[in-house]
This record gives C-alpha cells, structure tokens and sequence, in this order.
C-alpha cells in the first residue's frame, strides 16, 4: 500500500521587535540536534495544528478575529474552526516553545499584574505535561487567546518529493511588552534576536543551518528594511 505523504496542518509565528535605527529583529530558535525533524536548524517556533486547537472550548477563549474573517484570509478549503485553529497553533506553539503567550484579558487589556504573569509561565510545564489543556490553563485565569494580534503572512507546502511534509501557515506577532523570550526551552537549545539580514548573512556562511521556508522569510522581510515599513506593510502595531 502506498505510504500517505499528504501534508500535516502547521502553522509557524515569527516574533518580531523595532531595534536601532528605525530597525527590527526577529526572534530565531535552534533546535535539538538530536531531534528527527530538523535537528540542530535555526526555525521560528511554530508546529502542527493539533485537533484541540479548534475545538469548541478552545474557540470560546478567543478574541480579537472572528472564525469567519480567519477562514477569507486563509482560503475556503478549510473550515471556519479550522482556520482559527492555524491562528491558536500558532500562539500556543510560540507559548511552548518560547514562553511568549499573546493573550487579552476579560476587559481588553493585553497586561496582568507579575502575580498572573508568573502563574502563566510556572503553567506552561503542565501544557507541556498534558496536565492541563490550553483552554483550561487561560480559563483558569480568565484570560483569552489574542488571535486578533497576528498577522497571517503566506502559506507554504513541502513539496512531495520530502518524506515529511508540512502545508504551514506563518504569522507575524510584536513581541508584547513585558513579556521576555526563554533563552532554551524543551524543544529549543538556543535562542537570538536578529536582523533578516544578517540571518541571510550568516546562512551563507555556513554559520546557522536554515531550510528553504525560513530563508524566503528572511528574504521577504529585509526587503522592508525598517520598523515603519514593516507595520506599514502588516498592518503591526507601532
């Protein structure tokens, strides 16, 4: 029987913050070089769309974009809860990875006191564990998953001819304010905040191993060369 190589759902956020001289960096992890899929890369975190991201419970701790509005700005061939399920992928999959959680409270507001703030991070071990679900971890503290603060950005298919295959959605998000990267993490060695260009840079040197993907995000984005024309371009706020 021939092997099913169609394409798993993933979605990809690129994490992103103004810097020097009208400038922006964008936040890079390696991961494990003992890991099967891309061991020892330099990626954006990100992974598959698991079936609970869409799930009812989980769509009701969403604000910020409506299923309908997901679903026109991804394409009809998915569902409406399934294309708001690319967008909290790709939020609890940078939350995982990194310890960045893009979240509004009850009354709007995108901060909580350090109280909260360090429940939220001490939490994401039991996310990890299986513990504790995504929906029930910001229920627990009346929190809400901010789909409304990415922006979806392109859509990428591994080609047939890899025996793994993703069809990714990648997303921009600023970094919110307060809110720090983990250095290394589960799935992370390392971590670094970068221009596009000098990634560019360093990839050809033989300096960071990156994929095809990630490099033609990294093309696309030191085109724009400054904050301004970054937000100007996304619709990111300033």
């Amino acid at each position: 029987m021939a092997e099913d190589r169609a394409p798993r759902k993933a979605s990809t956020i690129v994490l992103v913050r103004p810097s020097d001289n009208d400038g922006f960096e964008i936040f890079m992890t390696r991961r494990p070089v003992e890991m099967r899929f891309l061991g020892g890369f330099f990626v954006f975190p990100g992974g598959s769309v698991k079936r609970g991201d869409s799930s009812d419970a989980m769509l009701d701790r969403c604000r910020g974009l409506s299923p309908e509005d997901a679903q026109r700005q991804l394409g009809d061939e998915l569902s409406t809860a399934h294309s708001m399920g690319h967008w909290v992928a790709a939020i609890r999959e940078l939350y995982e990875e990194a310890g960045i959680l893009l979240y509004v409270t009850r009354d709007g507001r995108q901060e909580v006191d350090a109280v909260v703030a360090g429940r939220i991070g001490s939490k994401r071990e039991d996310l990890l564990s299986g513990s504790l679900s995504f929906p029930e971890l910001l229920q627990a503290e009346d929190l809400y998953c901010d789909v409304g603060r990415p922006v979806y950005f392109y859509h990428r298919v591994t080609p047939e001819q890899y025996s793994m295959r993703f069809d990714t959605r990648f997303y921009l998000a600023v970094l919110p304010a307060g809110q720090v990267p983990l250095a290394s993490s589960e799935e992370v060695t390392e971590s670094a905040w970068i221009t596009p260009g000098e990634g560019l840079r360093r990839a050809e040197r033989g300096r960071m191993a990156i994929i095809p993907p990630t490099l033609t995000t990294l093309r696309t984005l030191a085109e724009l060369g400054s904050w301004d024309a970054l937000c100007d371009e996304f619709g990111l706020p300033r």
